[in-house]
Parts: structure tokens; C-alpha cells; sequence
């Protein structure tokens, strides 16, 4: 592994050449604390100084992302506002402007594309290049990665983290290694080095459960992983012990994938205060329907399993889900089977959080029209011409009754 943090890598682009003979180029970009990075930039009076993206601190949501100085209060994403404020009182906590950083995001894209047409965003702040067919243009991947590096900085004022390996997981392994603003390269030689040391907790796949059930069987260090039989995995955790020993080995076939499969589409909504009223629940529910069903319409997509999210006051979370006997993008559709499940579920605590997700999705030109009765075909045109005016007057131009 040769690492380089912030500088030029010292010498390796020839030895690259050799060893790198036949394989995948992949390259991992990482943006450093994106949220917080933009508003510091933006704003250097925040320069220095721990900030919290993600709203007020008394407010009920959650940090999007923590500046680094920020984080050294042990402050991270997904944590709750109050709990950072709690922990770190003189931080500056600023709301989140994702139109400000979805236009950043896409000219980071833009830097990426000059280089390889291979390009998988993960999120705003991240995605996988496959650059093996542009080393001819651009020279050795690590040059590549630099010239990327180099351009963020200098044309953005941000800083990326990158990993460079062989395959996806083990570039991404390599640019979470360093951060911030880090350069880690895994040569083919010398991957089982790189992943050796590495804690079982960072491969992929690996969460709270399985890691508590390698700790019982002695594994806390991938090395400790690799020395385990394939049947043994695949005895003690099915099909995934399959892909941990692969893991654990350095291998992952994946291909970068330009464009990315939509998996779900769903909104959800946390409540300024825990509710218990059943009709503003169902109002809001309606609420949910009716903005995902337009986002399938949107994307001419149609779902087939609906799923219900629901986390308490004590933050213990559920779900339930029920697939139908059809695809569909009808928001009364959405909205009486989301209904459905949640009356199926015992109320006896606040709700702080709802949400409707709709997934097991396929495009209009795959779904069967002749499957769908004429009252679904008109209903679907009225849908249509309800989307066509709310985009040329606006979200509230027309609103069903019951959210007014």
C-alpha cells in the first residue's frame, strides 16, 4: 500500500504501469465533510470552527454532516441535534442547503466525466471511476487520481479523499483510511497487507449483528476472517458467509455502473412534536403518498411493495410492508395500502417519525397496460395532467381536500 497524505505520490506511477498489467483501474472519491466543507468555504468566518449542518440545535432533526472539528466532540451524522448541541454547545449549527450542494456535486461530476465516461455516484459527496481504459490518455490511475484531486481544490476550494485499487471494495476501504484530504493506493501485490490489520468491522456488509457474532467466534481482525473455511461461513452465516470469505480475500467482481438502478423511491417526514392523533397521522401519510407517487410518475416508474416506517418517541423504529398484486404510481393507491399497514400496528406509544417507501420497481414501458382496468388508465391521466399543472404553478397549485 503506498499512502500520501495531501502531496504527490514519491515514485510510483512506473512501478504501476507493471503491476497493474490486465486489471480494473478503479478509483474511489470521497468528499471531506461535504455539507460542512461547502458552508465553510463559503463562509470563512466558519473556517476553524466546529459546525453542525443540519438545522437548529433545538430543533428535532438530525446532523447531516459535522465539520472535523466538530467531530472531535464525537459529533457524526445521523446523530440528533439536541445531542450535539449537548456535547458540543459553541458549535455553529446552519441548516442544510441541498440545492447549494446538489451544484457542487454536479461540478465535481463534470471534473470526474473529463476522465472516464465510467462514473457511479454513491451520493453527493462520493462515487466509483473506472478509469482502465483511460490510462492510455491520462496516464497511470495514480496520476489520474491526483490530476482529480488537484482540479477539486483548485477549481471547488474543497478537498476529496481517494482510494485506488483493483476493484470497488477495496478502493473504497483505501479512501476512508486517511481522511481528510487523503491518498491511499492498494497495489495488486500487496492487498492481503492492506486488509490484514484492518478491523472485520470495515468490510462491507459487516454491521452491529454480524460483527457481534465474528467477536464470538474470535474474528475482529479480517486477517482473523481469512483464516476461516468457506463452509464454515457459509454454515454460520448463509449466503453472506460466501461473500465474507471472498471479502476477506480482496476479491469483488462488481462492475462501476454509469448508471446507477433506481431501487426505491420514499419520503419521510419527522414530526416538530410526537404524535398520537390517528387523523394527523393518516393526513400526513396522505402527505407522503402523494409526493412519492408524483416522484415515480416523475421517473415514469411504477412500484409494487409498499413499505411503512415507523420510529417512536423511544426511537424504537418498525416497518411494515405489503406487496400488490400490480405495479402502480397512484397516490391513492400508495396512500391506502401505507393506511392499511399502519392500522395494523399497535399505537400505544408517540410517533416522532413516519415514512413511505415504494420499491420492487419497474419502468412504464416494462408494465403490462393491458393488466390495468380503464378506471386505473383514466386515473393515471388525471394524475398525469395533476403533475403537468403543479409543475407549471407550483407544488400547491392543486391539493387534495384533505391537505389543505
Amino acid at each position: 500500500m503506498t499512502s500520501v497524505f495531501g502531496g504527490i505520490p514519491r515514485n510510483c506511477s512506473n512501478d504501476i504501469l507493471n503491476q497493474w498489467e490486465g486489471l480494473r483501474k478503479i478509483i474511489h472519491v470521497d468528499m471531506d465533510a461535504f455539507y460542512a466543507s461547502v458552508e465553510q468555504r463559503d463562509d470563512p468566518s466558519l473556517l476553524g470552527k466546529p459546525v453542525v449542518v443540519g438545522g437548529k440545535p433545538n430543533s428535532r432533526g438530525v446532523v447531516s454532516t459535522a465539520s472535523y472539528e466538530a467531530r472531535k466532540f464525537g459529533i457524526h451524522s445521523a446523530m440528533s441535534m439536541s445531542e450535539a448541541y449537548r456535547r458540543c454547545p459553541e458549535a455553529i449549527f446552519v441548516p442544510v442547503n441541498m440545492k447549494k450542494y446538489k451544484e457542487v456535486s454536479l461540478k465535481i461530476r463534470e471534473i470526474f466525466l473529463t476522465y472516464t465516461p465510467l462514473v457511479e455516484p454513491l451520493s453527493l459527496d462520493e462515487a466509483f471511476l473506472d478509469v482502465t481504459g483511460s490510462t492510455s490518455l491520462f496516464g497511470a490511475v495514480d496520476s489520474i487520481a491526483l490530476k482529480i484531486k488537484e482540479r477539486i481544490k483548485e477549481e471547488l476550494n474543497l478537498t476529496a479523499s481517494v482510494g485506488i485499487a483493483s476493484n470497488k471494495f477495496l478502493a473504497k476501504l483505501a479512501s476512508d483510511l486517511q481522511k481528510p484530504d487523503g491518498f491511499v493506493l492498494v497495489q495488486p501485490d500487496k492487498i492481503q497487507e492492506f486488509l490484514d490489520p484492518l478491523s472485520i468491522e470495515r468490510v462491507w456488509g459487516v454491521g452491529k449483528r454480524t460483527s457481534e457474532q465474528l467477536h464470538k467466534l474470535n474474528v475482529r481482525k479480517i486477517k482473523d476472517l481469512r483464516n476461516l473455511k468457506p463452509d464454515y461461513l457459509i454454515q454460520q452465516f448463509g449466503v453472506m458467509g460466501s461473500q465474507l470469505y471472498q471479502l476477506a480475500r480482496g476479491i469483488d467482481e462488481r462492475p462501476v455502473e454509469s448508471e446507477r438502478v433506481i431501487k426505491s423511491i420514499g419520503r419521510e417526514t419527522t414530526f416538530s412534536t410526537d404524535v398520537t392523533d390517528v387523523e394527523v397521522l393518516e393526513t400526513t401519510l396522505l402527505e407522503l403518498a402523494v409526493d412519492v407517487g408524483r416522484r415515480l410518475r416523475q421517473r415514469s416508474l411504477k412500484g409494487k411493495t409498499i413499505t411503512l416506517k415507523i420510529r417512536f418517541d423511544d426511537f424504537k423504529t418498525l416497518s411494515r410492508s405489503q406487496t400488490l398484486d400490480q405495479v402502480t404510481d397512484l397516490d391513492e393507491v400508495i396512500f391506502y395500502e401505507a393506511r392499511t399497514l399502519l392500522r395494523s400496528v399497535s399505537l400505544i406509544k408517540p410517533i416522532r417519525l413516519l415514512g413511505v417507501t415504494m420499491s420492487n420497481l419497474s419502468s412504464n414501458c416494462d408494465c403490462q397496460l393491458a393488466l390495468f382496468s380503464e378506471e386505473d388508465s383514466k386515473s393515471e391521466t388525471l394524475a398525469k395532467v395533476i403533475d403537468a399543472l403543479n409543475q407549471k404553478f407550483g407544488k400547491r397549485g392543486i391539493v387534495r381536500a384533505r391537505l389543505l
